[in-house]
């Protein structure tokens, strides 16, 4: 049986990580997380030791599969490595502070021990990518400047821990003072350890190459798959979306995509103005849903059914879901932080269905309330492939099940899934220095660089140029990442096709979700196996 091996890992885990001791139902004081060489060695001795489970029922095949991709990372250097302009280590230890409640003195005294570990978690990280270094380990020189970049802007602009302490009064005002400095201090330090130290060690070069991006794709997406394959499919796609495009804005003006948008863009019914109707939009749009969808096409457990709406003013422009706590003491949250000025609703429909329902909160409201379902595979399994494929899936299934309600938010969903296409060919291209094929409607351009992948984004996606650099970016940082959107999808599609072949008419839509969802997560391919095999049917 696995459970005991999981039983093991997790409690091994448990004395390295906050939040598999909060899985454990334990309530660490401090969270930010053990950066140290011993920290991330400790790690990979606990996943080898479990990587010998046997993958026979789903939770044996989905630890096998995450420990076999969390050793092929660490023994590739890219886990202790890791620099990027967005989740990674230095971003974990700022983000615990979004985590943390201020409502009373207690809560303020956490948030203080907390503050007084990050000078030493960053020094730690500090030794775990320079002994990577050593080792001949070290990302490329466009992510240390945009970590070290960001570091500083959070002292230098945005003054975030002394700012995060001012919100105090009470006797734990100097403590806080004291602390917030130190940690202001320490990520200063931490950005010039990185410009003044691991940069000029760094490759110029942003292309990993196919053998460590082999690694990755696979760990992301929990599957092995055919690169060139992928790099073929994303140009298919972006020319099957282009003519699926065209036809819906035939339905809304004869004169083509771009009159479209602008027609869209300016219609008063699909604008929403000021903070009042954009969240009042959010929580409506997405209580509908929940009802059109609970009781027809899932059965949404009562328990974890809520899930929070809420806006923040920012210049991101971007919704983002937090599951619920381990413990189940908070619901699920939809953030929304959007920019000054109107928005236009039928470009963040496809948004919401990913973020809400039948995406992310759909996947979680089901997965936090399976009873059976172990601690480590419920809190701690993270996937790309699954998450992000299932709620690009969801996007669909939402067009699918009548979610979509006119031409004009079915050309919203389409814009959205022209830009996971983008990534795919964007991110394969990049990183193994793929040539661009002729003719293919995006670009004229014959091979990738940062400047053509941007033009491509901001041209095929609709994305801002600041908004387009960060996301090229993120995709040299994270290689094979962005394919966890897109490929993550079809992967889903094509074992929801696969079942649907083996039950023949007797196949049941509501019942293959039932049954994907209640086998929790896991990568992609352990997940086709169970889910399209006789001795697992699905429905």
């Amino acid at each position: 049986m696995s459970a005991p091996v999981a039983d093991r890992y997790l409690a091994g885990l448990a004395e390295l990580d906050a939040y598999a001791a909060q899985a454990l139902g334990e309530q660490p004081e401090v969270i930010v997380p053990l950066l140290s060489p011993e920290a991330f060695a400790a790690r990979h001795e606990l996943a080898v030791a479990a990587s010998t489970v046997d993958p026979i029922d789903p939770l044996g095949a989905a630890l096998a599969e995450r420990t076999a991709s969390d050793i092929a990372l660490y023994e590739a250097g890219f886990t202790t490595r890791l620099l990027a302009p967005l989740a990674t280590p230095v971003h974990q230890v700022r983000g615990v502070f979004d985590k943390l409640p201020t409502g009373t003195e207690d809560d303020w005294a956490v948030v203080a021990a907390n503050l007084e570990r990050v000078p030493a978690a960053l020094a730690d990280y500090a030794d775990t990518l320079r002994l990577s270094a050593d080792r001949g380990n070290v990302v490329p020189l466009r992510q240390i400047r945009a970590v070290a970049a960001q570091c500083a802007s959070w002292v230098d602009r945005d003054d975030f821990y002394p700012a995060l302490v001012r919100r105090h009064t009470g006797p734990l005002t100097s403590r806080l003072a004291v602390a917030a400095s130190a940690a202001a201090a320490a990520t200063a330090d931490f950005a010039a350890f990185l410009t003044g130290e691991l940069a000029p060690r760094a490759p110029e070069e942003d292309a990993v190459g196919r053998e460590l991006y082999e690694v990755t794709a696979s760990a992301f997406l929990g599957a092995r798959v055919d690169l060139d394959d992928l790099y073929e499919y994303g140009w298919a796609l972006l020319r099957e979306l282009e003519e699926a495009l065209a036809g819906e804005a035939a339905k809304i003006t004869g004169r083509g995509v771009p009159a479209a948008l602008s027609m869209l863009d300016r219609d008063p019914r699909r604008l929403l103005s000021g903070a009042d109707a954009l969240v009042g939009w959010l929580r409506d749009r997405v209580a509908e849903t929940t009802d059109a969808l609970d009781g027809t096409h899932f059965d949404i457990p009562a328990r974890t059914r809520a899930v929070e709406c809420d806006i923040v003013r920012a210049d991101a422009g971007v919704m983002y879901y937090v599951p619920p706590d381990p413990g189940l003491t908070r619901p699920g949250r939809v953030w929304w932080t959007v920019p000054s000025g109107d928005v236009a609703s039928w470009r963040q429909i496809s948004a919401l269905h990913h973020e809400s329902l039948p995406g992310h909160h759909l996947q979680h409201a089901i997965t936090m309330a399976l009873p059976d379902l172990h601690p480590w595979q419920r809190a701690l399994c993270h996937v790309h492939g699954y998450a992000e494929g299932w709620a690009h899936y969801a996007e669909q299934l939402a067009d699918e099940l009548g979610l979509i309600r006119d031409p004009g938010e079915r050309i919203g969903l389409l814009l959205d899934r022209r830009w996971r296409a983008a990534r795919i060919v964007i991110d394969l291209g990049l990183h193994l220095r793929l040539p661009i094929p002729r003719h293919n409607g995006v670009t004229a351009a014959e091979s990738w660089n940062v400047a053509v992948a941007r033009e491509v984004l901001t041209d095929v996606a609709g994305l801002a140029p600041h908004t387009a650099a960060f996301e090229v970016d993120r995709y040299l940082g994270w290689p094979g990442q962005a394919l966890s959107f897109g490929v993550g999808a079809r992967l889903w599609r094509e074992t929801r096709a696969a079942a649907e072949r083996a039950a023949g008419t007797s196949f049941d839509r509501k019942a293959f979700h039932a049954a994907a969802l209640a086998l929790g997560p896991m990568g992609l391919d352990p997940l086709r196996r169970f889910l399209t095999t006789e001795d697992h049917p699905p429905a």
